[in-house]
C-alpha cells in the first residue's frame, strides 16, 4: 500500500498535463490494479462484480480493459466504502441538479490530502500559483459542516490554496432565496484595478445573482485582472437559453476583464480531485493522475477523435471509495487524443450533455452492504 501512494504523490509532484499519452497509459495502468486490488480485498460486493467483468484486470494491457462502475451506483446510502466506519472525515454530496437522489461519496484523511493536492496541481497549471484576493460569489452557508460536504462546497473550498483572504458576496434573505450584497461587492472591488484577483461561483448562481442584477444597472465592477472560475448548473442556464458564449462575454463585461480570463471546469464529487478547465482552445484535458475515455454508447468501445459517447472518467486519487473508474451519465466529443495547440499533453475533449436516462443493466453482481469492508 506504502508503495502505491508513493507512486500517486510522485504523479502529483510533476506538471499535470506533460506525460505522452503512452507513457501515462503505462503509469497508469499499473496503478489502478493495485488499486482494484485493494478494492476487491475490501469490499465483498465489489470484488464480486470485478470477478463477473469479462477481462481479468490482472491481465488487461490498457486502461479502457479495466472494469468500470456505472457512476450512479455511488448514490447508494450508505454510501459504498473501502474504509472503516471510524476512518471516515467527510462525506461528500453532489448538488443532484437532475436527479432527485445524490451521489455521495466518504473520504478518509489520506484520500482528503490526495484531493486537495490534485485540485491545486490542475489549477495552479492554468492561473500560477500565487494567493490572492477571492472572491466567492455565494454565502458562507455552503463551505459545508465538519462531515458533510456538497458540491458547491467542495468546489469553493477546493480553490482556497490560492486564496490571500476570501469575501462572500451573496447573502440569503429573510425567504431564504439568494440576494447580492452590493455594499461588501463594493467594498472588495474598490481600489484593485490593477490587482490579481480569484472569483469563484457555481455557473447558474454567478449568472442569475451577480450578472444579471449588476447588467440590469449598468454596473462595471472594472477588476481587469480577474480570474473568474465557474461550474455546475449549465442545465438551469440552458432552461434560460443563455448560451456558453454569451455568458463568458457578459461575465467579463461585469468584471471589465477579457472573455478569455473566465475558466469553466468541469468536476463531479465522484471524481475528488480531479477537474476539468476549459484550456485555451475551449477543450478540456484529464491529468497525469486521471484520464479520460468516451465510449460508443452501443459497443462501449472507445470512440475515434472527432466521435461523440459518454464519458468514463478515471482517478488513481481516492481509495476510500471503489471512484478509481466510473462511467458517467455524460456525453463528450474527442477532439485530439494528443497536440492540443495549448500545449497539454493527452487527450482533449468537449462536454456535449447529459445521456437520456436509462436503466442501467449488468449491474446485479456488486452487493451493497454495511458490512462489505472486512
Amino acid at each position: 500500500m506504502q508503495q502505491f501512494q508513493d507512486r500517486v504523490e510522485s504523479l502529483l509532484s510533476i506538471p499535470p498535463y506533460s506525460q505522452p499519452p503512452e507513457e501515462r497509459q503505462a503509469g497508469l495502468l499499473a496503478i489502478l490494479k493495485e488499486e482494484l486490488d485493494y478494492a476487491c480485498q475490501r469490499h465483498e460486493g465489489y470484488r464480486n462484480y470485478v470477478e463477473h467483468w469479462p477481462l481479468d484486470y490482472r491481465s488487461a494491457s490498457q486502461v479502457s480493459d479495466l472494469p468500470y462502475l456505472p457512476v450512479g451506483l455511488l448514490k447508494a446510502d450508505p454510501p459504498l466504502s473501502l474504509v472503516d466506519p471510524v476512518e471516515i472525515k467527510r462525506t461528500l454530496t453532489s448538488s443532484a441538479t437532475t436527479s432527485q437522489l445524490p451521489s455521495r461519496v466518504v473520504l478518509d484523511a489520506p484520500t482528503a490530502r490526495r484531493m486537495t493536492k490534485g485540485v491545486v496541481a490542475i489549477v495552479r497549471d492554468f492561473i500560477g500559483s500565487n494567493r490572492r484576493p477571492y472572491l466567492v460569489v455565494d454565502t458562507p452557508n455552503f463551505t459545508g459542516s465538519a462531515n458533510g460536504l456538497g458540491a458547491r462546497g467542495a468546489a469553493i473550498q477546493g480553490l482556497q490554496p490560492f486564496a490571500s483572504e476570501v469575501t462572500y458576496c451573496l447573502n440569503l434573505n429573510d425567504q431564504g432565496n439568494l440576494e447580492l450584497d452590493r455594499e461588501r461587492l463594493r467594498q472588495f472591488a474598490t481600489n484593485r484595478q490593477d490587482a490579481e484577483l480569484l472569483v469563484y461561483g457555481f455557473t447558474y448562481i454567478l449568472w442569475n445573482h451577480l450578472v444579471k442584477p449588476l447588467m440590469e444597472d449598468g454596473i462595471c465592477l472594472n477588476l481587469p485582472k480577474a480570474r473568474i472560475l465557474h461550474s455546475g448548473g449549465w442545465k438551469r442556464l440552458q432552461d434560460q437559453a443563455v448560451e456558453k458564449t454569451v455568458f463568458n462575454q457578459q461575465l467579463a463585461r461585469t468584471f471589465g476583464c477579457s472573455p478569455d480570463r473566465v475558466i469553466d471546469f468541469y468536476g463531479m464529487v465522484e471524481t475528488v480531485g480531479v477537474i476539468y478547465p476549459d484550456c485555451s482552445e475551449g477543450n478540456k484535458h484529464g491529468p497525469v493522475f486521471g484520464d479520460v475515455i468516451v465510449r460508443n454508447p452501443l459497443t462501449l468501445e472507445p470512440v475515434a477523435a472527432g466521435e461523440y459517447g459518454i464519458v468514463q472518467v478515471c482517478s488513481v486519487l481516492p481509495t476510500s471509495f471503489p471512484g478509481h473508474l466510473l462511467l458517467t451519465e455524460d456525453r463528450a466529443q474527442v477532439i485530439a487524443y494528443d497536440g492540443c495547440p495549448c500545449g497539454r499533453r493527452g487527450i482533449s475533449f468537449r462536454f456535449a450533455g447529459r445521456i437520456p436516462k436509462t436503466e442501467l443493466r449488468g449491474c446485479g453482481n456488486l452487493q451493497i452492504s454495511r458490512s462489505s469492508v472486512n
